[in-house]
């Protein structure tokens, strides 16, 4: 790593593009320094893959990120990386080809980021660009996990299994929690719960991931902000076979219309929690069916494990709402969980009493931390 007057240069400066169905997040990181230099959130404005050359200039503009010599590389985070990309890979022709090979199973953010992938290209030719999954951190479920109980051919021929995502969050948590505890990864077992907009729970034995909770695609499990969670699968045959809703309006109703919004009538659950102290019941019931099924959740996660040193909440739910995470861990004291108060928390930190096994810990979600150091990893 170059200096210039005994001052960091540009050549350490990482990229993070994170490209959604709604928007392109980016952020400015330098190795070795976890506040990002810069970072900006833009909308679309319409279709993205339309108008992804047009946004990427503004992000690089913003940034200060548009020539060679800004940056180091660039570093995309990735929902969908299918069976065969389960690590990191430098994108080159090869590797867009694999991409598009997965773009059936991720059909609203894949299109977006491969886009976006290209647009980068031909704004900066000669910058290293990293591909990062999602789903890469649970590429090595036992065979118990990652099967659904269905007939073979959905299995052998349909490819029909479980994924898993939020691997890239997980992955930091991890790596945090055993920061916190004074322990290798390798020596504990812990449930990492990513409560958010999107909502998962994952049981890592020793640094692997051995079960978690989103499965061949990111609306099964937990009850979410504008997705259902598990339901009945007999509900959606139902409402297809008689005509009540058409495959794609079941489809928008389970992914953008259900969950908090669909009980509650928001998404956000700062405004359900505000709701709620002021007596509106719908954003009780809606608060309580989260925590319920978030508690169920870390509880099943649990039995996959021989014993659980810590249970580590991150995501925006996990890490900003307290009363609802304090609720969540009363719902846990079957475990030999403590409860853990309902003040309001910032930084990584142990919640519980220290010493005490299992903790309650709360790690800030940063995958553009991970992100970053695949990047640097890849001289």
């Amino acid at each position: 790593m170059t200096r210039s007057g005994g001052r960091r240069g540009v050549d350490d400066r990482i990229l993070v593009v994170n490209t959604g169905s709604s928007t392109l997040k980016a952020s400015l990181l330098r190795a070795g320094v976890a506040k990002p230099l810069g970072a900006v959130v833009l909308d679309w404005g319409g279709d993205p893959v339309v108008r992804a050359s047009v946004v990427v200039a503004e992000v690089l503009d913003r940034l200060g990120a548009a020539t060679a010599t800004s940056v180091r590389g660039v570093g995309h985070r990735i929902v969908h990386g299918g069976p065969d990309l389960v690590a990191p890979v430098e994108i080159d022709d090869a590797a867009m080809v694999a991409l598009r090979g997965v773009v059936p199973l991720a059909p609203l953010h894949l299109p977006p980021a491969l886009a976006v992938i290209e647009a980068l290209r031909g704004r900066l030719p000669d910058v290293r660009q990293v591909a990062c999954f999602d789903t890469a951190f649970h590429a090595r479920l036992p065979e118990t996990a990652r099967r659904y109980p269905v007939p073979a051919v959905w299995t052998d021929t349909y490819g029909i299994r479980r994924y898993g995502f939020h691997g890239l969050s997980v992955e930091w948590a991890t790596e945090r929690a055993a920061a916190l505890l004074g322990e290798p990864v390798s020596h504990f077992r812990l449930v990492v719960a990513h409560l958010g907009a999107g909502s998962s729970v994952t049981a890592v034995d020793r640094g692997r991931s051995v079960d978690t909770s989103m499965g061949y695609t990111p609306l099964e499990g937990l009850m979410m902000a504008t997705r259902s969670g598990s339901i009945d699968p007999g509900i959606v045959t139902a409402l297809a076979r008689d005509g009540r809703r058409s495959i794609d309006e079941i489809d928008d109703d389970l992914l953008h219309r259900s969950g908090l919004l669909g009980i509650g009538g928001s998404a956000d659950m700062r405004t359900l929690v505000s709701r709620a102290a002021s007596g509106d019941a719908a954003a009780r019931l809606a608060i309580a069916m989260f925590v319920d099924r978030a508690a169920a959740g870390i509880a099943a996660a649990a039995t996959r494990l021989r014993s659980v040193d810590a249970v580590v909440f991150t995501g925006g739910i996990g890490e900003g709402a307290a009363g609802v995470r304090a609720a969540i861990v009363r719902r846990l004291a079957a475990l030999g969980i403590a409860p853990v108060d309902a003040r309001r928390r910032t930084g990584d930190r142990i919640l519980s009493v220290p010493g005490v096994r299992p903790a309650v810990l709360r790690v800030e979600a940063r995958e553009d931390l991970v992100i970053a150091r695949a990047v640097l990893a890849r001289r």
